[in-house]
């Protein structure tokens, strides 16, 4: 019987996948496709383990197949990352208009995405504070076991490095290896390698125009078709998202859950709060926070369904150019760097909390001006190179909690929720780098407030 069910179950996800396909040639809105892909794996999911059990072998063998779906969207995503830097990076410095701006530009989104980072970490050490959550411990089960050795393996490829050494491991000696994501660091050293393209083609086109102009259209050739590519493996979201989703709910311990679900609270009010930091710097800038919200939902609400800062960048740079008015070079570099530095989700609130909940238990005064410093520091320094997809809050929680000497097995204990605070996170990553185009090109003058303010224009997704 056990067989049967597993082929009955996996019959109705693949009706349910047809269904979306449906909606698409019918041509309901990408965005509400997501939505309802979403709301459906959390019903199939829970459905799943409530008749099955979370590890009975039905749901085991229907999630194996199931797993192809959801894993296979993260890959083709995870695939993207390398290219999309590249052709965005360099295609950026074709963007810009003399070389002077080169400088502003990369300085204020830089430091604009650095800021934010620290003042994450803050919040995110904050809301530990406000939650009673500092030195708080959670249930271990058999998932958070096996979770937790196999980030005792993760770790090791940081764990021997300190932070000078880490920004050291940064710079490429190897393009080609990075390139095919060979390292924990490649991301970083794949956007160095690209500036250095980038500040190349500057000099070429300044003294040989004619070259210049030639590697320019075969940089534009290589943008559309990536962005083709990307355009290809958005349709996939829906699907994608579905199958997550089930995977989520149908695997999760819901004992887990209510034990975890004052950490989950906690997070979702540090990010709230840094979102709307967020719209208190955009009124700083003299920007509406309501039209801003207005002509970002698109891509706001496809960060927070894919989880995929990568998958977001096609639809982030056309935000920023055709909805806000923001220059191409600040939009591409802004939407590039936030892909893979700052990341005040991912890299900001999430290593910040975990580090200030492990910490009492080290012995550690959490209270202390000096450590909550030194956390909000190395947090800062290692939002370098943290990948735009699922897995990059992990890889930086393993980074700072190695840095601070603190142990690792907070991470496999709070892995049972991380879907359900990746969305936000997620959507704060995005919305930060967002955040960054607009003041680099409030900076450098070329913010076209008429565009800004243009209720017609705005970006509509119809994969």
């Amino acid at each position: 019987m056990t067989n049967l069910y597993i082929i009955i179950a996996l019959l109705l996800f693949a009706a349910v996948i047809y269904s979306f396909w449906r909606l698409q040639k019918k041509h309901v809105k990408f965005s509400t496709r997501v939505f309802i892909a979403l709301g459906s794996g959390i019903v199939f999911g829970a459905l799943l383990q409530l008749l099955f059990g979370a590890t009975g072998d039905v749901t085991t063998g229907a999630i194996e197949w199931i797993n192809i779906v959801g894993t296979g969207y993260v890959r083709f995503l995870q695939m993207l990352i390398m290219p999309l830097i590249f052709v965005s990076i360099v295609g950026a410095f074709t963007k810009i208009e003399g070389t002077k701006d080169l400088g502003k530009i990369s300085i204020t989104v830089l430091t604009t995405l650095l800021a934010t980072t620290a003042i994450a970490a803050l919040v995110g050490i904050s809301s530990v504070m406000l939650f009673n959550l500092d030195g708080a411990e959670f249930v271990q089960g058999d998932a958070e076991t096996a979770q937790i050795a196999a980030l005792d393996e993760r770790q090791e490829a940081v764990a021997d490095l300190s932070i000078p050494e880490q920004v050291v491991n940064f710079i490429p000696s190897n393009v080609f290896a990075d390139l095919s994501n060979s390292r924990s660091t490649s991301t970083i050293a794949v956007v160095i390698f690209s500036a250095f393209v980038g500040v190349a083609y500057l000099g070429v086109n300044k003294k040989d125009p004619e070259n210049g102009a030639f590697f320019e259209k075969i940089i534009k050739s290589l943008y559309a078709i990536v962005m083709r590519i990307v355009t290809l493996v958005l349709r996939l979201t829906p699907y994608g998202v579905f199958a997550l989703m089930t995977k989520a709910l149908a695997t999760s311990d819901f004992n887990a859950l209510l034990n975890l679900g004052k950490f989950v609270i906690a997070s979702y009010a540090a990010i709230i709060v840094m979102f709307l930091i967020h719209m208190l710097i955009l009124l700083g800038v003299k920007v509406s926070p309501i039209q801003y919200l207005k002509k970002t939902w698109t891509v706001l609400s496809f960060a927070f369904t894919s989880r995929s800062s990568a998958g977001a960048l096609p639809l982030n740079i056309e935000t920023q150019t055709k909805a806000l008015g923001v220059d191409d070079a600040s939009a591409n570099f802004s939407g590039t760097f936030g892909m893979s530095i700052g990341q005040n989700g991912c890299a900001g609130v999430y290593p910040a909390m975990l580090a200030a909940i492990v910490a009492p238990t080290m012995g550690i005064d959490l209270f202390s001006p000096t450590y909550i410093l030194t956390i909000v520091a190395v947090v800062t320094i290692s939002s370098f190179g943290v990948a735009g997809v699922g897995g990059g809050a992990t890889f930086a929680a393993l980074i700072v909690l190695g840095a601070l000497d603190l142990p690792v097995a907070i991470v496999g204990l709070v892995i049972s929720v991380e879907p359900v605070i990746d969305m936000a996170r997620t959507m704060l990553n995005v919305n930060d780098s967002i955040l960054a185009g607009i003041i680099s090109s409030k900076r450098i003058n070329r913010f076209d407030a008429a565009v800004f303010n243009d209720d017609e224009a705005i970006v509509k997704s119809d994969m």
